[in-house]
């Protein structure tokens, strides 16, 4: 039971361990760059941070979320349009990108930066149709 413990503690010491990033710390990393996050070695999403603390997020091919975020507490919180909620997450610098872990969650769960550019999303435009 004890070996238990000590290795759940070590598991979870990573992601813990980390200085959460403030807002403004966080917006001045991510305003204009559009980031790839990995979650257990597949791409979990694709979002475009937008001036005034706006932001597209695209999962699939075919789908893009407006949305927005702030701070709450030491959790980055985002909310989007067809969303329902707030979906917050600690942020932290590893190595030359971002990591991030889902209110809640396992700490093997930590989202991972795996790309960053300065282009913006391919998005179908939002309303198109009757």
């Amino acid at each position: 039971m004890r070996r238990a413990l000590i290795a759940l503690a070590l598991l979870a010491t990573p992601a813990l361990a980390q200085t959460p990033l403030s807002a403004e710390e966080f917006e001045a990393y991510v305003t204009g760059k559009t980031l790839t996050y990995s979650q257990f070695g597949t791409v979990f999403g694709i979002e475009e941070y937008l001036p005034n603390r706006k932001v597209r997020w695209k999962t699939t091919p075919e789908e893009c979320q407006y949305g927005s975020w702030f701070q709450r507490g030491a959790m980055i919180c985002f909310v989007y349009e067809y969303s329902s909620g707030e979906h917050c997450w600690t942020f932290w610098r590893d190595g030359d990108g971002l990591s991030a872990l889902a209110e809640g969650a396992a700490p093997e769960s930590i989202l991972a930066e795996v790309g960053q550019t300065t282009d913006g999303l391919a998005c179908p435009a939002p309303d198109v149709g009757v």
